[in-house]
Parts: structure tokens; sequence; C-alpha cells
């Protein structure tokens, strides 16, 4: 394989013929540039780097197309049957990591999924999840209130922000609270360190390999923590299939209504597909490990640098909170419910050009499983894996002007009619978009508000810089200091 790779890569090592860039990365420089600093050039010096890809032996690293370009390119790449996922993903996520949930199987299996899983994120099913929204994010403050009871606190954003979007989600998926905020949990402790172990893994090429991976002590503490993780969900499924037969559908449908909550896992084991067959076990914890594993990371990165760029730009804040005070001035307690979240239009524009600027998952990845043909004509070739960066694209400046400001105008519906829907893809687009973007962004409302109701946000000493992770991260952590409003 290792051979096989870098032949390809010498006979792409040559002037790039698809876009002219007199370049071509390493294969783990590539991997690592497609989300740093330096690829904000590729829009500006003309599109795309052919490089190596492990799976495949060649790809294209796209760090900005035009959103012309990336329509084509994420309408047109459907999930391969031979490779379901790029190098980064399925070489570094694959078993016994998460599972093949939706963010790695493919084909046939990739389809009845995402059909049997979108009932999950249906508003009805959301709408009650607002409750635990509020309270986690009211635990977290409980204990920024004592932090900052001289004053103010400097905090690492990532930090308190990844622990509370777990407590949120293990309670959305599982209805179990492991009071992870407040004292140590076995479990949140092992998707931490699974985070922390793949995003080291992703920058190691030759660790790619699952043997070489399992030699080592990184590898044996990755083995460790999986087995943990599944042995959570397991325990969870069994017990709830134990219920569902003494209950029957009807009454445990009914029990549930009255709790006001069906979680993610009641309802993975309800989903029939159309000939009415269930998903596994097996399947269902897949599901529910990759929503754990890749849900939490992505909106503590998009929620740590919103905060970054509010408090960098206080007249920003200020609105926001001016928008959440009139919202909420009549109403105890202060929560955001459903219908909020539509009430809060220059909160949204501030969190959309954060995800601009900084997007969670700063790179995507696509194999082409046929020859597509660009709308100049050039084609490229069927089993290329084109890695497209989020990051370049937000950062272009013949679609954003002035890309490096951050203008939540941009985002005022007046500005959008001109734009198209592909130059801002923080949640991916085409088929294989996000499907739980709808409970990020509700999340994502929520927990800003009710931050900008009772803190003000200001800026630490030290200037961030971009981490070149699977997930966008700050280098030492993204430190803020909070200090609160009464």
């Amino acid at each position: 394989m290792l051979l096989t790779m870098f032949t390809h890569h010498r006979s792409w090592s040559s002037p790039a013929p698809f876009l002219g860039l007199r370049t071509s990365p390493s294969i783990s420089s590539a991997l690592q540039d497609v989300t740093a600093e330096p690829v904000l050039a590729g829009p500006r010096a003309g599109g795309s780097i052919p490089m190596a890809a492990p799976a495949a032996g060649r790809g294209l690293l796209a760090p900005g197309l035009h959103p012309k370009v990336d329509l084509h390119l994420l309408r047109q790449l459907p999930p391969p049957p031979v490779f379901p996922a790029a190098p980064k993903t399925e070489l570094v996520l694959g078993s016994p990591g998460p599972g093949d949930g939706l963010l790695l199987s493919a084909g046939d299996k990739w389809s009845r999924h995402r059909r049997m899983l979108t009932p999950a994120f249906h508003f009805n099913i959301l709408k009650p999840y607002m409750k635990i929204f509020n309270d986690s994010v009211n635990i977290m403050h409980a204990k920024w209130q004592l932090l900052a009871s001289e004053g103010s606190a400097r905090l690492d954003m990532f930090e308190h922000i990844s622990l509370m979007t777990l407590d949120s989600l293990q309670k959305c998926v599982f209805s179990f609270d492991s009071h992870c905020q407040e004292k140590p949990s076995e479990y949140i402790a092992a998707i931490l360190e699974l985070s922390a172990l793949v995003a080291k893994r992703h920058q190691q090429f030759f660790l790619y390999i699952d043997f070489l991976y399992y030699l080592t002590h990184d590898g044996q503490r990755f083995r460790r923590a999986c087995r943990l993780v599944h042995d959570f969900t397991d325990a969870v499924i069994q017990e709830r299939r134990r219920t569902l037969p003494s209950q029957g559908v009807d009454d445990f449908l009914q029990a549930k209504a009255k709790s006001k909550t069906l979680d993610f896992i009641d309802v993975l084991l309800l989903s029939k597909d159309e000939d009415g067959k269930k998903l596994s076990d097996e399947d269902i914890r897949a599901e529910a490990d990759t929503f754990m594993f890749e849900g939490h990371d992505t909106t503590a990165s998009g929620l740590s640098w919103v905060l970054y760029h509010l408090a960098k730009h206080p007249e920003y804040q200020e609105r926001c909170r001016q928008e959440v005070q009139e919202l909420l001035k009549d109403r105890e307690p202060k929560e955001i419910e459903w219908d909020d979240l539509a009430q809060l239009p220059f909160l949204t524009m501030c969190i959309k050009e954060s995800l601009r600027l900084h997007p969670p998952v700063p790179a995507i990845s696509r194999c082409c499983t046929q020859d597509i043909v660009l709308p100049d004509g050039r084609v490229i070739p069927k089993g290329v894996i084109c890695h497209i960066s989020v990051l370049g694209t937000h950062h272009n400046p013949a679609v954003w002007p002035d890309p490096e400001v951050y203008d939540p105008f941009r985002f005022d519906p007046e500005n959008i009619k001109e734009r198209s829907p592909l130059a801002f893809i923080p949640f991916s687009a085409g088929p294989r978009n996000c499907i739980g973007q709808t409970f990020a962004m509700a999340e994502m409302k929520v927990v800003l508000a009710l931050t900008l109701l009772r803190f003000r946000v200001l800026p630490d000493h030290t200037e961030p810089r971009r981490k070149p992770e699977l997930v966008l991260r700050a280098e030492g952590g993204l430190w803020l200091r909070v200090e609160p409003l009464s």
C-alpha cells in the first residue's frame, strides 16, 4: 500500500494540471495543512493541490474552490462502495472506534440508516431537548459564578463547554445524567480520551495502520476507552430492550409522553425501514456512539469561537445581549424555549459568521465513484479522493470580501440573497450533510443567549492560534475571561 501511495505521489509531483499550482505537499503535511493557516492562501493562488491520498493512492486537496465547483463536488460525489470515507476518517476513526455509523458507512447501508435516523432529528423530538440544554448550561454557569466570585475568571472555553455539551448529549441520547460537570465520570472521561487520541493519531501518518497503532501505548489506551464506551451503550440498549417487551410499544410511548422526552436510543429502537426491519443492537450502538463522539466537540468548538469573536467585538456582544434581554424581560425562569430560537436573529447572524471564520469541521472528504466533469470542462477522475477545505472556502475573497474580518451582517437576509448556498458549508452539504445540524444550532443558540444574559465575556491577553485537527481547536486552549453581570 505504501509503495502504491508514494508511486502515485511521484507521478503527481509535476506542476499540477488541474488548477496549476506548482506545489505538491507531502501526504502527512497535506492532511494537516487542509486545516492550517497556509491553506487560506489556496483560494487566492488558484484553487486545488493534487496530492497523495492513503486509501486510494491519489487525491485532490481543494483548499477553497469557488462555490460553483464545490456544488459539483458535493452533489456528485456519493459515498463509494469501496472507500466509504476518506483516509483521515475511515482509517483513523474505524473499528474499534465509534463504529460503522453514518459518518463512515456507505452505499445501501448508509442510505437505509440515514432514512431511519432522520425522525430522531424532527423538531417534535428536538423540542423537549430545550429543557436539557437550559439545565446543562445552568450547571456550567453556576460553576462560572463560583470561579468568578472575586470579579472575573479566566477560563478555557473548550474545556468547560465540552463537558457541558457531553452532559447534554448523554441526557438526550441515553436519558442518563452522569453529573459529569460536577464530578468525574468514567464514561465521559473515555469519550474525551478518544477525542484526544484520534486528534493525535491524525497527525501521525504511519499510525493510520491499525496493526502498528495497537502496538503503541496510545493504541492500547484507545482500545480500553472504546471498550468502556461500547459497554456503556450496550448496557443501555439491553436495558431498554428488556423494557419494551414488558410494556409493549404503545405503553412505552405513553410513558415517554408523560416524561415529554423520547431519547435517541428510543427512536432507534422503534425505527423500521420500508420492509419493516429494525436496526440491530450493533447498528444502534454505532449510531449512538458516533453521535456522542462527533456531537460534543464540534458544538463546543462552534460555541468557543463565537464567544471569542464576541469578546473581541463588544459592540456585537452588547447587541446580542439586548436582544436576549428583550426576549426574556417578563419571563421567569429565564429559559430559552423552542419558539424563541426564531426570535434571536442577530445572535444567529453572529453564530453563523463565527462558523464561517472558524468552522468546527475545517475539512470534508469525498471519493469519486465516477468521473466528475466540472463547469469549465475539466475532469476529476474516478477513484480520486477530494479533500475540500471548508476553512478555505469560507475565506475565499472572491465570495467573501475582507474574509478575515468578523462581520455578522454578512448573514443579514438581504445580503444572503445573491450568495451561493455552497459558499457557507459549516455542516457540509449534499446528501451527506450533517444530520444533527438543527440540534447543534438549537443548542448553540440556547448556550450563547443565556451566557450573554448572565456574563460579560472579555478577551484574554493571549491571542489564540488555530490548531490543525479534525475539529478546529486553539493551540493551548481558547482562554477568555468571564465577568458576572449580577
